[in-house]
């Protein structure tokens, strides 16, 4: 019997220092290994995922706290306007009334019901940049007023799409009078000068005459509105910043159109006040040669 015993131990018995059952031991807290740290990831990557959703819209509700306030500010203030009376007064934005377009929108001639001509640009939001641009342009130049900068009378915030309303001009944009075809009229040297002088006298004010100096970001020739007298009106405040007078620069997002942005500002965005005046001196070249500045001739 003794020798039975000897001959299964001999044959392959697990005993506690048997290389199998130590092998076994070992396979076992490998994958007790495994799958702790495996449980552990999918915890830290759920765990950082909750916190990434929950930072997200703890921000989307402050940004809409945000427009709420701004968007209560309008409606009770004189800026607000009924965007019934505006549909009626663009004959509900009819083609014919259409005397401008923009990257951010479309702009019409409207006859208020006391007769008054307006501008009015229709905003059709669909990211929320061109509404950060919005309430940009309302905040900036509602309250500010020269000879040389469009005078905004009012905006709409209740209909299907948001509207701004402006003084109106007939003779339309710089643009049209300088590269247009079709042009009834050419600009002689007295006119063009008077433009360039009245652009730079607007920029100035920008820079200089309001309490914190405004930088426009977007000076081009469609964007120097003319009155009655060819003279100029800088418009289209949607990609204006603004920063304290005792900061050298603001740092933020390339915004603009090619062939009017400063280099230094187009590669480090860093923005100064002499971005609008590289974009003043382009503009400049355009009113003096009548050729735009981003058009390659052969």
């Amino acid at each position: 019997m003794v020798a039975t015993k000897d001959v299964i131990k001999g044959a392959g018995a697990l005993t506690p220092d048997s290389p199998l059952l130590y092998t076994y031991k070992s396979l076992s807290k490998g994958a007790v290994i495994a799958v702790v740290l495996a449980t552990a990831a999918i915890i830290m990557l759920a765990l950082s995922a909750s916190f990434a959703v929950f930072k997200k819209l703890s921000n989307l509700k402050k940004e809409k706290n945000n427009l709420d306030q701004i968007s209560s500010s309008i409606t009770k203030s004189s800026l607000n306007y009924k965007y019934e009376i505006l549909e009626k007064a663009t004959d509900y934005f009819n083609s014919s009334r259409q005397i401008g377009q923009g990257g951010s929108g479309s702009v019409f001639k409207g006859i208020l019901p006391n007769g008054n001509v307006v501008a009015v640009k229709r905003l059709v939001f669909n990211n929320r940049q061109w509404v950060d641009e919005f309430f940009n342009e309302v905040n900036l130049i509602s309250g500010i007023e020269h000879n040389n900068l469009v005078k905004l009378l009012g905006c709409s915030i209740e209909g299907p799409e948001s509207l701004l309303v402006y003084e109106y001009f007939p003779n339309k944009s710089l643009d049209q009078f300088l590269f247009e075809n079709s042009r009834t009229q050419i600009l002689n040297w007295k006119q063009r000068f008077n433009i360039i002088r009245g652009t730079a006298e607007g920029l100035a004010y920008l820079h200089q005459g309001t309490k914190k100096r405004i930088i426009h970001r977007d000076i081009k020739s469609s964007n120097v509105l003319l009155d009655d007298n060819l003279s100029p009106k800088i418009a289209d405040f949607g990609l204006a910043r603004c920063f304290a007078a005792d900061k050298t620069h603001l740092s933020t997002g390339i915004a603009g159109t090619l062939g009017y942005m400063a280099p230094e500002y187009l590669i480090r965005g860093q923005l100064t006040d002499k971005a609008d005046v590289y974009s003043f001196g382009v503009l400049v070249l355009e009113i003096v040669t009548g050729r735009r500045n981003n058009v390659i001739r052969e």
